[in-house]
């Protein structure tokens, strides 16, 4: 992703705030948009990757200027135009009822099978090893440098990353790459975690002598 979604490393937003004792929802309705993008995430997206790239689509302005949960909300909404559930006529009429009506009964639906799935998504989050898929080009204690590139669509290599070198210090079998499994397509690749020295990505602003690692495919690699 080459938009204001890739956040990491930007400067101008300010410092990231911590809240004490933070909770996990702040508002009872930012729990029940959880449950309802997670349901419609199993079913209107390929995978979680669709999903994060349905955020992705948003305009600059649009994304910094709507809270996290409401982006999840419109993100559900659009979803549902494109796949032709609803047309988006109907969505602002009932959304318009609702406003003219507040205390009117929101309709309910009972669905185990749902549920079930929705429950196996969340308690397994990384996805199962292909058997097979391109051979790796490298191995742990490789010394590589991240393609420099800029693609359209979904990414899963942060900017602040492209064009640095690093080296492999594990090997998690073949997953499917991120920018196809976007699309629904499959293609396995060799997935690494790629360790790289704070002060090789931030320079002199690098806060002590630590290091970053990120799980980066094959094809965003290249030998150092």
């Amino acid at each position: 992703m080459n938009n204001i979604h890739d956040m990491g490393g930007m400067h101008g937003f300010g410092a990231v705030p911590r809240e004490e004792n933070e909770p996990v929802f702040h508002e009872p309705w930012e729990g029940r948009l959880f449950a309802m993008s997670v349901s419609g995430m199993v079913r209107f997206y390929p995978s979680t990757d669709g999903g994060r790239y349905g955020l992705e689509k948003f305009s600059p302005a649009e994304y910094v200027s709507t809270p996290y949960y409401e982006r999840w909300l419109l993100r559900t909404q659009r979803r549902l135009v494109e796949l032709g559930i609803v047309t988006q006529e109907e969505l602002d009429d009932r959304i318009q009822y609702y406003r003219e009506h507040p205390d009117a009964e929101v309709p309910r639906r009972e669905d185990p099978a749902i549920v079930e799935q929705v429950v196996r998504r969340v308690r397994n989050r990384m996805p199962s090893p292909s058997e097979t898929g391109k051979a790796p080009r490298f191995k742990v204690g490789d010394a590589i440098r991240t393609r420099n590139e800029h693609p359209q669509g979904h990414h899963r290599l942060p900017r602040y990353a492209r064009g640095r070198s690093g080296v492999i210090s594990d090997w998690y079998g073949y997953h499917d790459l991120a920018d196809d499994l976007a699309h629904g397509d499959h293609n396995p690749e060799a997935l690494y975690s790629v360790k790289f020295d704070a002060a090789e990505l931030w320079g002199d602003s690098a806060e002590g002598s630590g290091s970053v690692y990120l799980d980066l495919w094959d094809s965003y690699l290249e030998s150092a």
